[in-house]
């Protein structure tokens, strides 16, 4: 089992910067591929990033790359997501996520979920 707990969402305006953290306890974290969603009022959950257990590989949707960063660290059992250049657009619930293994893209197919955190950009 992983429990996980996001933390860092808030109001910025557009152009400006967050930084997202995720905790995670219980089972063995680093062995795990984490991964970043996003949820817009009235939208279906949709990916936004990912980063193998090692951090050796990354992967972003169209709509962040270049503007967000995903990272880790696996001694503070914790993942990160760097977001720069922010857009009203991507106002939304942005919840992590981990999975034994790399490639899922669906909210569904990790294996464990956390809970979520609002990130609100004004425009």
């Amino acid at each position: 089992q992983v429990q996980l707990i996001e933390s860092g969402g808030g109001l910025v305006q557009a152009g400006g910067s967050l930084r997202l953290s995720c905790a995670a306890s219980g089972d063995t974290f680093r062995f795990y591929v984490l991964g970043w969603f996003r949820q817009a009022l009235g939208k279906e959950r949709e990916f936004v990033a990912a980063i193998t257990w090692s951090g050796s590989a990354t992967s972003y949707s169209d709509s962040v790359k270049g503007r967000f960063t995903i990272s880790r660290d696996n001694a503070k059992n914790t993942v990160y997501l760097q977001m720069n250049i922010l857009k009203p657009e991507d106002t939304a619930v942005y919840y992590c996520a981990a999975d034994r293994k790399w490639g899922h893209r669906s909210w569904f197919e990790y294996d464990y979920r956390g809970q979520g955190t609002q990130v609100t950009v004004s425009s």
